[in-house]
């Protein structure tokens, strides 16, 4: 008999330590990051919302912006 078990961990993370370049080829590899769509570069996006969070500033509308960059969905 083969039983399968999926379980589903949540983990807060702070985005700010890990490098920007690992967070976007990571996204890349799991081909869940379009570099460009629209009038949006999803790159461009993530470096600004980086940046934004870095400084400790507010980054929701890049961050809706890259959502929707991604999915095609609006927040």
């Amino acid at each position: 008999m083969h039983k399968t078990v999926y379980t589903e961990v949540e983990v807060d993370v702070d985005l700010g330590e890990f490098e920007t370049e690992d967070l976007i080829e990571e996204l890349e590899s799991r081909d869940a990051l379009p570099l460009s769509t629209g009038p949006y570069n999803a790159k461009e996006l993530v470096e600004q919302i980086w940046m934004l969070r870095r400084n400790g500033k507010n980054y929701d509308a890049p961050l809706d912006q890259l959502v929707y960059a991604v999915t095609g969905r609006i927040i």
